[in-house]
């Protein structure tokens, strides 16, 4: 397929004027090749591009016909009076009342502009959305079908089970993972903690609940690092997995732990590009599923290296996945220790995935990747 053909279908894809045999085809195509997925990316980056050039292109338009109006109606008589910066001393007394206007219009028309900014900033948000999964009457559902089960295994049904009450009513579900075992610290990501304002528990994959709190934010990384505080919480041996420091590679193959419903999934990609949304350095982007309750969810390449932190994916493209760098998280640990007084975060891992086969990577990395919940 030429480039011009894959532009138009691209296009014929985002604006959902395929039909469902086309659009199960071209999905096929993106997934079975790596270089038409990342034209696709590019292509869809280009088309957001020209979307916003044509939206600044009317609000410039909008603006000039706004003040040509207010000229031809009197109401200021040019648009270069108002810059006249270099006699507004001389002329402050004669024309006060004058420059008073203006500088009402002017106003209007700066929060004018600001407001287009706005809806068209948000606009640019709606593209990205964040993956933290909305709870509480889901969460419930599950708690109740989980309680069934349980009455059921026990004994056919003739004991009734001792239920474990949950140490609070969660109104968000999202991942963390464990960076430092000597004091519990953990990642996830900052627009997790947005959504905690009171409490925050963490949840492991055995179904066990401990209390948490939040000792750094830093939205630019999107990281954040949260502590469990919690005398029942047993410590872990060193973390199986090693942090990497540099960028990760174009195509490398990748796979991630997290927690969009009630037990932990796996997921696997590969990196499609290495920066983010609209070229964010920041971030990488992923080529792999990702959903609700999957922000803060680990991304680990073949060698057991952590290379990324989930953190949203793209709201008009299938399988578009951004991540936060893992250098990142050197810088957000250095920062987070500068204001702890005690218990300073300390990497200590134990990399043995390297030479293992996926499987049991995933059976060692698991029980280090942690539910995050809080209200």
């Amino acid at each position: 397929m030429d480039e011009i053909t894959l532009i138009e279908q691209t296009e014929r894809y985002l604006n959902n004027q395929m039909n469902s045999q086309e659009k199960e085809a071209f999905e096929a195509l993106r997934n079975s090749n790596q270089e038409i997925d990342q034209l696709v990316v590019e292509n869809l980056f280009f088309l957001n591009q020209l979307d916003a050039f044509q939206k600044r292109k009317k609000l410039r338009k909008s603006i000039n016909e706004t003040v040509s109006k207010l000229v031809s109606e009197g109401v200021i008589k040019s648009a270069s009076s108002i810059h006249q910066g270099t006699r507004i001393i001389q002329l402050w007394s004669k024309y006060k009342k004058t420059i008073a206007v203006a500088a009402s219009i002017a106003a209007i028309v700066s929060l004018f502009s600001v407001g287009i900014v706005s809806i068209f900033t948000g606009s640019k948000n709606n593209n990205i959305k964040p993956l933290v999964e909305k709870l509480l009457e889901q969460d419930n559902k599950y708690k109740n079908l989980e309680q069934k089960i349980d009455k059921i295994k026990s004994n056919n049904g003739t004991e009734k089970p001792k239920e474990k009450q949950p140490i609070l009513e969660s109104k968000f579900r999202a991942t963390g993972f464990l960076i430092d075992v000597n004091n519990n610290y953990l990642i996830t990501n900052a627009h997790v903690l947005d959504e905690a304002t009171h409490n925050i528990v963490v949840e492991n994959n055995k179904g066990e609940q401990f209390k948490a709190k939040s000792v750094y934010i830093n939205p630019e990384f999107d990281l954040a690092i949260i502590k469990i505080e919690d005398i029942d919480f047993s410590k872990l041996p060193p973390v199986p997995f090693g942090i990497r420091k540099g960028n990760a590679d174009l195509g490398d193959a990748i796979f991630m732990l997290g927690f969009p419903k009630q037990e932990i999934v796996y997921g696997e990609g590969y990196i499609s590009a290495k920066n983010g949304y609209q070229m964010d350095s920041v971030f990488c982007q992923l080529s792999t599923m990702a959903n609700e309750g999957n922000s803060g969810s680990p991304v680990i390449n073949k060698n057991g290296e952590l290379i990324g932190v989930i953190s949203s994916r793209e709201a008009n493209a299938e399988g578009v996945v951004f991540a936060s760098k893992s250098k990142n998280i050197y810088k957000a640990i250095s920062e987070a220790n500068e204001k702890l007084e005690k218990d300073k975060i300390k990497i200590t891992s134990n990399p043995i995935l390297r030479k293992t086969d996926r499987v049991t990577q995933i059976k060692k990395v698991q029980d280090y990747v942690f539910m995050i919940k809080g209200n």
